[in-house]
């Protein structure tokens, strides 16, 4: 008995040191570097693979981010007065094909959308994805392009974002004062918190060293500085209305975290538990009343009154 304890003990260190290496060499790809949800994986789930397939008119849009990337897009504009234009915010791994059927809800409630690809996903440019470090800017030159339109109708802006999109939406409504209004579907608190519960995931491991590990050669490759991707200390800076929505049984991000995210939020604000839905199926878990919820908050909040 007394010599397989020191064996234990040799076999934990050697798995810790081998785990370690793991996350240092996979960790910081895994995290920086999302699988691509494409066309051809799109195609074998949907016929809706661009907003003309939903019926939609659809120009081919350019962002130029402010560090030279161009992100891809589709603009959906109404050809008469719209109530609003709502920019769409996909999730990691996702792309703006993943957007076509709600920018389609959206069309057919007086809105513009305009989508596109975050960097490092889709088809658009960049190395790496940080999150909302550099993609809250992002966002701010997709307001520019809009903006810079003379030929439509913009009117006010709103963001919806899921998952990845809306934690990206939280922390671009606070560095850019022309986004009017927000909705949050599926966001995290912060990036550290959440890469702990994939850790935990998908290899098991509940160190928090392991994360420091994976996180530190991460900030490095894509100089950005984890702890400031904080959607839960953002979202108390927000001036504008927001809406948080969840699926109560979200087995990727936990539901609780709406209820923080809500808490640390001002008023207006408002929460939306979808009772059954995981972190993919909010929308058809939800139905009429997630429908019903997001397009109000939208016509309430972009819609221009009558001096």
């Amino acid at each position: 008995m007394t010599g397989l304890l020191p064996d234990l003990l040799i076999i934990s260190v050697l798995f810790l040191i081998q785990a370690t290496f793991v996350l240092l060499v996979a960790g910081p790809l895994i995290l920086l570097k999302p699988m691509r949800r494409t066309r051809k994986w799109y195609a074998r789930i949907t016929t809706l693979l661009e907003p003309a397939d939903a019926g939609l008119p659809q120009e081919q849009v350019a962002i130029e981010t402010f560090d030279g990337l161009r992100l891809d897009g589709w603009l959906v504009a109404r050809p008469d007065r719209a109530r609003g234009t709502i920019i769409y915010l996909h999730g990691v791994g996702d792309c703006k094909i993943g957007g076509v059927a709600f920018a389609r809800f959206l069309y057919n409630k007086g809105f513009n959308v305009l989508l596109y690809d975050s960097r490092e996903h889709g088809v658009s440019e960049g190395t790496y994805c940080t999150y909302g470090f550099y993609e809250k800017h992002d966002l701010s030159s997709a307001i520019d392009l809009l903006l810079a339109r003379s030929d439509i109708s913009v009117g006010k802006i709103g963001v919806y974002g899921t998952s990845m999109g809306a934690a990206i939406a939280i922390q671009g409504a606070v560095v850019d004062r022309r986004i009017a209004a927000v909705v949050a579907e599926g966001s995290f608190t912060d990036l550290k918190t959440i890469f702990v519960d994939y850790q935990k995931r998908i290899i098991k491991l509940p160190w928090h060293f392991l994360r420091n590990v994976a996180l530190v050669q991460s900030q490095m490759l894509a100089n950005f500085k984890a702890r400031l991707v904080s959607p839960i200390n953002d979202i108390g800076r927000i001036k504008v209305p927001i809406l948080i929505v969840h699926g109560a049984e979200d087995s990727f991000i936990k539901s609780a975290y709406a209820r923080r995210l809500y808490d640390a939020a001002n008023e207006p604000k408002k929460l939306l538990l979808i009772e059954n839905a995981d972190h993919n199926d909010v929308w058809e878990i939800g139905g009429l009343v997630y429908e019903e919820t997001v397009s109000s908050f939208f016509e309430e909040h972009l819609t221009s009154r009558p001096s």
